[in-house]
């Protein structure tokens, strides 16, 4: 089925706005990071230097990357354990913050939901109107969302220092750069961004929960919070993990098409800037519109397969004689597990953008997505989130791709690879490679074995290729840090709790360490002037380069894993048959 008129201007509509907010967002991240002055300097600088003053940090002190890693992951393990505390102590935060009189969360998922909210994840093994005080939602489930946010913008400023510094030990200092990232960025933006939401209907109280009596005589208990607060930075801050169990499809969450909107915009933000941001600082900002433009054509060739394959319906259901075509009268395609008010093209969208992202927020269930449709969005999760990518993991993973494209143009024409006129030698083609491989060494390793113990394929509610399709998602979207699941896999278990919690701190601190190590490598490098055989990095011929490399390295790596999976039911629905 042809995809419709409707469809085509929504997307255009959504990239424009996009590239509209790109540049004025970039700019302002070069300011923050590079300590200059902003409009928000005469409310935060004397906030800032307390904070300094009060932890003992000297603001003029730079690390080695050896010392920005080690913060970073002391800073990380801290916080992992406060969350796990305050779950496990809930029943103790009184009636204004625990009105339901929940007790403590399990301990097995208690350190899943730590190890989760730590490492950007957001993956929720439980349901959060039902298990979580609010504040355990506020101080414990939001306190990470910032701070998991701002760790991952941090660590791609690292990394962009590292290419643009010459011959230089240091590449910042870790608690400077951590505190102006909420200070200035998400905090101020996540203050507008909840009034924004609390207008459009979006709830945001402390009340118990409320009982209403159904017409037909029967109760219902509606749930009810400090909702607003917890979804501009879910969102914001690429985390994904909602208030209440549906996500982004409730509507206290989501209440209309003009806050999807703004939703889908709020997680683009900052990684669209942050690639800019890397022009800047760089000192060439083509450098920076080639990765957006990169990631903007990964992104339409998403949308390309997952509208298209929504759109045509389930040929199983046309064949019994279900009417799947577009009317005045029904939306027509396979509108299973969408909300009406969003229909396919925003469901479609949202499902895309959030999983080339690092949100795992839905506003639709992926579970009961076509094959294609569901294979678009498990797709974007395993090649990294690079296609924008969340906030800070975007830019450093499409950085390593950038440098296996550049290894490979070396390559061709004979000469040793160069990027941003630094050398690229083989102790940083072994560290991308390392941070490259990581990521499907964890997914394939833990989905083998979940396919074939009793644990793993006891909590399948689907058997043959789509409760395969289930386990690879919940270990891609547990590596790849993006907390979204396919609902057919029941992950409250004793043994997804454990592997998909070290799934996602692997996803997180080992892919991390190589990619730091490979920017404390650079930044000791002196700029070798471009030659006849340098590679050009600012034009179409590399943007092509760099989607081919993308698409390669993720064909070759999952392509076995998909066929066994989406791509064989895929092909048993068209032929009219089911597993």
């Amino acid at each position: 089925m042809p995809v419709s008129l409707n469809s085509v201007l929504q997307v255009l509509i959504f990239l424009v706005l996009v590239l509209l907010i790109t540049k004025p967002m970039g700019l302002y991240l070069t300011r923050v990071f590079g300590g200059n002055h902003t409009w928000l300097s005469p409310v935060f600088v004397p906030i800032e230097r307390l904070f300094y003053r009060l932890s003992g940090i000297n603001p003029e002190e730079e690390q080695k990357w050896t010392g920005y890693v080690i913060a970073m992951l002391v800073f990380s393990v801290a916080g992992m354990l406060l969350l796990y505390v305050i779950e496990r102590t809930q029943q103790w935060h009184g009636p204004l913050f625990n009105p339901q009189n929940f007790g403590p969360v399990e301990e097995r998922l208690a350190f899943n939901t730590a190890a989760s909210f730590t490492t950007n994840t957001n993956w929720q093994n439980y349901t959060g109107e039902q298990t979580m005080s609010y504040l355990t939602q506020m101080m414990g489930l939001v306190f990470h969302q910032f701070v998991s946010a701002a760790t991952g913008i941090v660590l791609a400023v690292a990394l962009t220092r590292g290419l643009a510094r010459r011959s230089a030990q240091t590449l910042g200092n870790f608690w400077v750069d951590l505190t102006r990232a909420i200070l200035y960025i998400l905090l101020p933006i996540s203050i507008m961004g909840a009034l924004v939401y609390v207008s459009q209907g979006m709830i945001q109280n402390f009340n118990p929960y409320t009982v209403v009596h159904t017409l037909d005589g029967q109760t219902q208990l509606i749930a009810q919070g400090p909702v607003a607060s917890m979804e501009i930075i879910k969102n914001l801050g690429t985390n994904g993990g909602g208030f209440f169990n549906a996500n982004s499809a409730h509507p206290f969450e989501n209440p209309n098409a003009f806050t999807n909107l703004i939703i889908m915009l709020t997680i683009l933000t900052i990684p669209a800037g942050l690639f800019y941001m890397f022009g800047k600082m760089v000192g060439n900002t083509r450098q920076g519109w080639v990765l957006w433009a990169a990631s903007a054509v990964l992104l339409i060739i998403g949308l390309a397969v997952i509208i298209p394959a929504e759109q045509s319906g389930n040929p199983l259901l046309a064949k019994v004689g279900a009417n799947q075509h577009l009317s005045d009268t029904q939306a027509g395609g396979n509108m299973e597990g969408k909300e009406v008010r969003f229909g396919i093209t925003d469901s479609g969208l949202f499902a895309t953008i959030t999983t080339d992202t690092s949100c795992g927020c839905v506003n639709s269930f992926h579970d009961s997505y076509t094959p294609l449709g569901g294979l678009v969005p498990l797709t974007n999760i395993a090649l990294g989130e690079i296609v924008f990518g969340g906030t800070g993991s975007g830019l450093y993973g499409m950085l390593m791709f950038a440098i296996i494209a550049v290894f490979i143009a070396g390559l061709m024409v004979g000469r040793t690879p160069e990027y941003l006129g630094k050398k690229i030698e083989r102790k940083e083609i072994m560290m991308a490679a390392l941070a490259l491989l990581i990521l499907p060494a964890s997914i394939l390793g833990f989905s083998a074995v979940a396919s074939v113990v009793p644990f793993g394929v006891s909590q399948l509610t689907n058997a043959g290729p789509h409760g395969l399709s289930e386990i690879l998602y919940a270990y891609t979207s547990a590596n790849g840090n993006n907390g979204s699941a396919f609902a057919g896999l029941s992950g409250n278990t004793p043994f997804y709790n454990w592997t998909l919690g070290f799934a996602m701190l692997i996803g997180r601190f080992a892919f991390l360490i190589p990619i730091l190590a490979f920017g404390g490598s650079l930044v000791k490098k002196r700029v070798v002037p471009a030659g006849l055989g340098t590679f050009p990095t600012t034009g179409p011929l590399f943007v092509g380069l760099l989607i081919g490399v993308i698409l390669i390295v993720g064909a070759l790596t999952y392509f076995p894993a998909y066929a066994l999976g989406p791509i064989v039911e895929h092909l048993l629905m068209q032929a009219g048959r089911t597993f």
